[in-house]
C-alpha cells in the first residue's frame, strides 16, 4: 500500500523541541520532492520546509529560519523535521505531501510551498506549543 504516515507530534512548551518523521511505504521517498506543511483551524495549509528531488536542496519559510531543519534517511524512507524553539504560534497540525515535480524557490516554475503542487498528504501530526 502506497501512504505516508507522519508521527513525533505531541505536547511541548516554549522553547521546547521535538522532531517530526515522515515515513514513506510502497514507494521510494527518494524520488519525490517532500514537504512539510501546517494547519491551524481555520488556515489554510502553509510551507513550512521542503526537500528537493534533485539535488537534495532545502527550503524553508521564513518564520522557521533558524529553528527548524528538513533532513532525509534513504535507509529509512523517512524524512525529518527537527523544530526547535518552539513558540506558541506553531501550533497546528503538521503534514507531510509528496511532489513529483521539480520544486524550487520563489521564481521557479514549480514552488516548494504551494501546497497544490503536491499528490499525495499524510493524516498528520497534531503539534500544541504551550505557553
Amino acid at each position: 500500500e502506497v501512504q505516508l504516515v507522519e508521527s513525533g507530534g505531541g505536547v511541548v512548551q516554549t522553547g521546547g523541541s521535538l522532531r517530526l518523521s515522515c515515513t514513506a511505504s510502497g514507494f521510494t521517498a527518494d524520488d519525490y520532492a517532500i514537504g512539510w506543511f501546517r494547519q491551524a483551524p481555520g488556515t489554510e495549509r502553509e510551507g513550512v520546509s521542503c526537500i528537493s528531488k534533485a539535488d537534495g536542496a532545502t527550503y524553508y519559510a521564513d518564520f522557521v529560519k533558524g529553528r527548524f531543519t528538513i533532513t532525509k534517511d534513504k535507509r529509512k524512507n523517512a524524512v525529518y523535521l527537527q523544530m526547535n524553539k518552539l513558540q506558541p504560534e506553531d501550533t497546528a497540525t503538521y503534514y507531510c505531501g509528496t511532489s513529483f515535480r521539480p520544486l524550487g524557490p520563489t521564481g521557479e516554475r514549480y514552488i516548494w510551498y504551494n501546497r497544490f503542487e503536491y499528490d499525495r498528504w499524510g493524516p498528520g501530526t497534531q503539534v500544541t506549543v504551550s505557553s
